[in-house]
This record gives structure tokens, C-alpha cells and sequence, in this order.
């Protein structure tokens, strides 16, 4: 299978990973033949790109967590996030009805800890675990499907820095939560298509804050996980948001989960760019070391990160395209690959290990040939 944009899928590939909808029911199961009018269905769901299995890919990519559990997590989230407007304690005059909205969001933040319970102890029971898939999004439930990613990134991060159970917990928690703040953004500005102005972007600044102070009230929600919230905007050198004077002063959860932020929002396809390749996202993200992220985690986070995923295509520097087979340990950028197109006939269907052909490099993912 392989990860593609929807303006690339040709009518006869078969949707090699099952669409839900916004409420996580199956939509569209894998193996499901892929004609003009299903291909239009799904661009109507804002569903710009997808999985698919072609003459080019046919390789299984196994997702990271199971995926009833992401679909679990990310009702949790929706669930909890969806209630915030009843928080709004300035419309309940009866001491009654806040005590029972107090308990009502105790309860979501419950049940948000016992998913993030679940997904450390998934992921504690894997070995060596490879980054090698990229969540399907809608443009309605992005917010809520980048939750549950994010925080996957995140421990993948922190087991690889073997952090302790109780940090992976509170690392989870504030990553699952760290856009809560958002929810008090009015909708026409989180989702305008057009560009931001200053006083827009100053309103979409100030969701850190405003899901920290919504936050730090909770019991169920530690002090770590609400300083996530609060820093995962911030820099290293002291820039981003909201806090530019705290320079040196993020907490190293915070760290973790801001380039996991960046790099599962750049590899998402949102309502104003299309998504980045995982290769080129994660040279967005090295170029940011020493600025905007520290270079503990990025070394960490890289080593599991596969730029080109089983069944990527890619154009070799001699010309030739081939599809990636296998990635191999420790060498992310020297895959196992097959040429499927060269001007020297007998060279496709040969594969080869780019670990031993030093002169052989990948110039570009390409998505048709």
C-alpha cells in the first residue's frame, strides 16, 4: 500500500485502509475498488488523501496502535472537547447545575486517562516500533484525530528516551489534551480557508492559555500535562507562543510534544495546504534543532521516523523510479528498494539494497510514473 493524495488515485486501485466517518463509524472498508464516483464521495468528506493498494505497492503497513483503540481515543477526545462550551459558568447560576458539569468533565478526563493507559501499555509491548504511517484525516475531526496522533508520536519519543511510567502518563495525557484551548476559538476562524489576519492569528495564539486556565482545575489532570498544554507552542530559543520570555524554561515533555505537533500537522493535509511527504516534514523538523526544538529529542524522534514508507515510490538520481520494500534499521534513508521504470529495460523488477550502492540516492517521492 501506499500513502497518496486523492488527486493522484486512478479508478481500478482498491482503498488499502478502511474510512470512518465523524462519529467513527466504517465508512468505506479496505479492499473496496476504487471508482470515480467513490473517489468523489470521499473528496466530499474533505478527505484529501488515502491509502491504496496498486500494480506499483500490494506491501501491508500495520498502524502504530490498534485501530478500534485510535478509534476509542479519538471519540474520547471529541466527546470531551465537544462539552467545553458547558463550562461556561457565567450562563449556570445554580450551584446545583456547576457542581454537575464539574463532575460531567471529571468524568470525560477519566475516561481520556484510562485511553491513555491503554495506548502506553500497547505501545510498552512493542519493540522497536517504526513510524511508518500517516494518519487519515477529515477537515471536521482533524482536531481530534491530531490528538490522538500526537500523543502516539509523543511516546514513541519518550519510550525511546526511556522515560519513567508515571512521565509516559502525564506526557500522554498532555498531548491527547494539549489542543484543548482551541475549542474556545471561534469556528470561522479555526477553520477559514483564506489567510489569517494579525487579529485572527492573535485570537489562534491564545489557545495554550486559554486551555491551560480551562485545565488547571481539574484533578485528573497533572501539572505536567497542563504545562503541555501551555508550552507546546513555545521554542527553545524563547519564540512562539504564548509564553516568548520563558526561554529555556520548557519542560522536557513539552519539548517532546511540540515536535510531535509539527510533524504529525505538516504530514496532515490541512484546509489551506496539502500535506507534506514524511521526508521532506522531517527535514523541516531537523532544520528546526537548536531553535525551535532540542536536539536530544529530534535525535531520538528521527531514529523512528521512516521518511519513505514501504511502498513509496521515489525517483532515484540516475533517473530510475522504484518502490520502497523494506526499511532497514538505523539506515532510514537507504531502503530496500524495487525499480519499476528505467531506460535500461533490464533493470526493472531488480531490487536493490541502497545500503550498499552508495552512488544510488532518492532525489524525490514521486505518486505516479
Amino acid at each position: 500500500m501506499r500513502f497518496v493524495s486523492i488527486d493522484w488515485v486512478k479508478e481500478g486501485s482498491y482503498l488499502a485502509k478502511t474510512i470512518y466517518d465523524n462519529d467513527g463509524r466504517v465508512l468505506l472498508r479496505e479492499g473496496v475498488p476504487l471508482n470515480k464516483a467513490l473517489i468523489r464521495r470521499i473528496k466530499l468528506l474533505d478527505i484529501h488523501s488515502l491509502y491504496i493498494t496498486d500494480e506499483y505497492s500490494n506491501a501491508d503497513i500495520e498502524d502504530i496502535i490498534k485501530p478500534e483503540l485510535r478509534q476509542k481515543a479519538i471519540k474520547s477526545i471529541k466527546d470531551t472537547f465537544l462539552s467545553i462550551h458547558n463550562y461556561d459558568f457565567t450562563t449556570h447560576t445554580s450551584t446545583q447545575r456547576i457542581n454537575m458539569v464539574l463532575k460531567e468533565r471529571e468524568n470525560k478526563f477519566g475516561s481520556i486517562a484510562d485511553v491513555a493507559n491503554e495506548i502506553i501499555e500497547e505501545l510498552l509491548s512493542k519493540k522497536d516500533v517504526l513510524i511508518n504511517v500517516v494518519d487519515i484525516k477529515s477537515m471536521d475531526n482533524y482536531t481530534y484525530q491530531h490528538s490522538v496522533n500526537v500523543a502516539v508520536l509523543s511516546l514513541i519519543i519518550g519510550i525511546e528516551m526511556k522515560l519513567l511510567k508515571t512521565d509516559l502518563f502525564a506526557l500522554c495525557m498532555g498531548a491527547l489534551l494539549h489542543d484543548t484551548g482551541k475549542m474556545m476559538v471561534p469556528k470561522d476562524i479555526l477553520f477559514k480557508y483564506d489567510k489569517l489576519t494579525s487579529d485572527e492569528f492573535d485570537r489562534i495564539k491564545e489557545h495554550p492559555k486559554r486551555g491551560y486556565d480551562y485545565l488547571k482545575t481539574s484533578y485528573q489532570v497533572s501539572p505536567q500535562a497542563r504545562m503541555i498544554v501551555l508550552q507546546h507552542h513555545e521554542w527553545i530559543n524563547g519564540k512562539g507562543y504564548p509564553c516568548v520570555e520563558n526561554a529555556g524554561r520548557m519542560t522536557k515533555l513539552s519539548k517532546i510534544v511540540s515536535v510531535a505537533d509539527v510533524y504529525d500537522a505538516l504530514t496532515s493535509d490541512r484546509l489551506y495546504r496539502r500535506a507534506m511527504s514524511p521526508n521532506d516534514a522531517l527535514e523541516y523538523i531537523m532544520a528546526g534543532v537548536g531553535t525551535q526544538f532540542e536536539y536530544e529529542i529530534v535525535e531520538k524522534f528521527v531514529k523512528r521516523v521512516v521518511p519513505y514508507p514501504k511502498g513509496t515510490l521515489v525517483k532515484l538520481n540516475n533517473g530510475e523510479i522504484a518502490v520502497v520494500e523494506e526499511n532497514i534499521a538505523n539506515f532510514p534513508l537507504r531502503p530496500k528498494i524495487k525499480i519499476i521504470k528505467s531506460e535500461v529495460p533490464s533493470q526493472v523488477n531488480n531490487h536493490i539494497e541502497l545500503v550498499e550502492k552508495l552512488d544510488l540516492v532518492i532525489n524525490q517521492v514521486v505518486y505516479n510514473i
